[in-house]
């Protein structure tokens, strides 16, 4: 028996696939052998640890062309593995051939003899109130075998009916199995919490929080929070939160010099107070963040925390442990640099140090103390200038303590390396979505990430903005901008963040011409924002993150599915669970600066709907409620009001009283 091409299988079972817990996991292979004989697979997995279990096993079911499916659900986070077995399904191939035998007004004795062999076989093993059941049944396979029968009888007709009982299901359960074929390779599996697949994250930094400008507490930040909570949001995430180095501190718009009031950067981590594991004093005590902590969870947030691998040239491990850094000739320790760029105020770690060991070790046990703090969520910072073999030990080190921790890769590098970095254990991955503009570049881009291999272990998470990035699309496109790029975010991808204030109020001022960077960034100064701006656009952030709630299709990138358009600039797609009760359709304009319209094919096979279905459209956004064929709509988008639309769509009844705005 040949099995093969099992799905998934990261890089031949180098990587783990990903998975949730309490969510089905699905797994396919190739199985067949030679003859007309027929097979039966089953997909065995079980949990990896100190308490490993035995094998658990589930049926897998046949599709077409060779093809079986099976699937199980893994009730924690954690480490699973998994693989297949397959063998020759004897009392199917006998069921089936009598079948063709009878019908075909042949003499069966003899195969009913045979059939009750296997029958009394399948008695012997099981192991539940079955095996009477079948013994009888054997038995009375061996009395009708005892003389000719032909198709037209009613012996036969019994034969047959027996076949379809559910003692058939419990032959073929119990049924001996031989020369049991198995996939060679067991296959990792990563399991995490649903907060892996899917959330609204909100990033802000917790100085801008003080009144009248004043460096902000994590009590001030405190306050913050229900602003966050009702616009929906599942995590707030902060900006690294230790202290600050003093010696070549950044001051406003990334100068070289500062003065006694300019904060600096919060990745210049560490001074005189401490590195990696303590808080700025600034911001409070340990015992202050855990209070904001505490709130926040009460809230129904999760924290965050920023981990950035660097250090200032104020840190304490600068002296103690000068041999984790880089020396020039001269003797002093090198700077962070990425030509043209320079970072006067860092110092990189040297992983090719001959005491790495003591090095890796002491950089995961900055995830552990934050662990031991709570904290179950990081954004990684640039983590693709670090070893790979680094992430891979430390990600597994960590999780071997919590299992249900999430890592989050902010790597804006080569696809590959992202790739890589996803294989190697984080559980998201930031993406090029910020500078995907067109429809066509959006659809390509995400019909890439939502394709096997790719999507079974890498999952994206989309920011229209972060405080390094500022697109020009931001800078140009106005308020219509900004709302498509939200609701983009929004619906194309099941995890999505902003940094805000910036991205409500519509921060849209660059450093300099061809900048990315903010003018007067919050990565480099206290910024007091008035929330209360009229221009905001929280209200659609609410919104949006509350249709995100309420839709379970948009929940997840799978059954992704795109409609075509007759206008380049419109983008139309579409998301929908798998029992397909809750159907998505989003139509959005991507030109920021006009009106576009066009009519969107509706492709109700992606909604599992006849052709000559008609639908209930209700625009989640808009609020209006329309009546449509199955075969295509007709949509107007005008980035002055609102440039997109979502629709939850339900087939029409004929007997609906519901009001609708237009028939179209």
């Amino acid at each position: 028996m040949v099995l093969l091409d099992p799905s998934p299988e990261i890089d031949a079972g180098r990587y783990a696939a990903k998975a949730v817990a309490g969510e089905p996991f699905t797994v396919e292979v190739d199985a067949f052998t030679d003859g007309h004989d027929r097979v039966a697979c089953a997909l065995l997995w079980r949990p990896v640890g100190e308490d490993e279990t035995d094998w658990s096993e589930t049926s897998m079911t046949a599709l077409v062309n060779d093809r079986w499916r099976g699937q199980f659900t893994p009730a924690q986070p954690g480490r699973y593995e998994y693989t297949v077995i397959g063998w020759i399904d004897r009392f199917r191939t006998w069921a089936e051939d009598l079948r063709k035998r009878i019908d075909a007004d042949q003499d069966v004795a003899q195969e009913l003899l045979i059939g009750a062999d296997l029958v009394g076989e399948a008695a012997e093993e099981a192991r539940d109130d079955t095996s009477a059941a079948l013994e009888a049944w054997a038995t009375r396979l061996r009395k009708a075998g005892g003389a000719p029968l032909r198709g037209s009888t009613d012996a036969a007709q019994d034969v047959l009916d027996a076949l379809d009982e559910p003692l058939a299901a419990d032959a073929r359960r119990w049924q001996a199995r031989r020369f049991v074929a198995r996939y060679p390779r067991v296959l990792p599996l990563q399991v995490d919490r649903p907060l892996g697949r899917t959330g609204a994250w909100y990033e802000f930094f917790p100085r801008s929080t003080g009144p009248d400008g004043r460096h902000g507490t994590f009590a001030d930040a405190e306050a913050h929070l229900p602003y966050v909570a009702e616009l929906g949001f599942d995590v707030i995430y902060l900006p690294p939160i230790h202290p600050i180095g003093r010696t070549a501190r950044k001051g406003p718009n990334n100068r070289t010099s500062s003065g006694p009031a300019d904060p600096g950067s919060p990745w210049a981590i560490g001074a005189a107070e401490g590195g990696h594991t303590a808080v700025h004093p600034d911001l409070g005590t340990l015992e202050d963040f855990q209070h904001f902590r505490a709130r926040a969870e009460a809230l129904g947030l999760e924290v965050a925390l920023d981990i950035a691998f660097q250090c200032s040239p104020d840190h304490p491990w600068v002296e103690e442990h000068p041999q984790w850094f880089r020396h020039r000739p001269d003797g002093s320790i090198r700077t962070a640099e990425n030509p043209p760029k320079r970072y006067e105020d860092i110092y990189p770690f040297d992983f090719e140090t001959e005491d790495w060991r003591a090095l890796w070790e002491a950089l995961r046990d900055v995830f552990l103390f934050w662990v031991e703090q709570g904290v179950r969520v990081f954004r990684v910072d640039n983590p693709h200038t670090k070893p790979f073999p680094f992430w891979e030990w430390c990600i597994a080190q960590v999780r071997e303590q919590s299992p249900d921790v999430l890592f989050l890769s902010e790597a804006f590098t080569r696809p590959k390396v992202m790739h890589t970095l996803a294989k190697l254990g984080f559980s998201q991955s930031y993406t090029y979505f910020a500078w995907r503009n067109s429809a066509a570049e959006l659809q390509a881009y995400m019909e890439e990430l939502t394709t096997p291999p790719t999507c079974h272990y890498f999952r994206p998470a989309f920011w229209p903005n972060t405080p390094d990035i500022l697109t020009e699309y931001l800078q140009t496109g106005g308020r219509g901008a900004y709302t498509v790029r939200l609701v983009l975010a929004g619906t194309l991808a099941s995890t999505y963040g902003i940094y805000g204030p910036a991205f409500e109020l519509l921060e849209h001022r660059p450093r300099e011409p061809e900048s990315e960077e903010y003018l007067d960034s919050e990565k480099y100064q206290v910024r007091d924002w008035d929330l209360e701006r009229p221009e905001s656009l929280r209200e659609l952030v609410r919104l949006l993150n509350r249709i995100r709630h309420e839709n379970p299709a948009l929940q997840s990138n799978e059954r992704l599915l795109f409609h075509d358009t007759d206008d380049e600039h419109v983008l139309a797609f579409s998301k929908r669970t798998p029992d397909g009760s809750n159907r998505i359709l989003v139509v959005v304009n991507v030109d920021p600066h006009h009106a576009h319209a066009a009519h969107v094919d509706l492709r109700p096979d992606a909604f599992g709907l006849d052709a000559d279905t008609r639908y209930r459209a209700h625009d989640l956004l808009g609020g209006g409620r329309f009546q449509w064929p199955a075969e295509r709509a007709w949509v107007h988008l005008d980035p002055a009001g609102l440039p997109a639309h979502i629709f939850r769509l339900k087939p029409y009844q004929p007997r609906d009283e519901t009001h609708f705005d237009y028939f179209v």
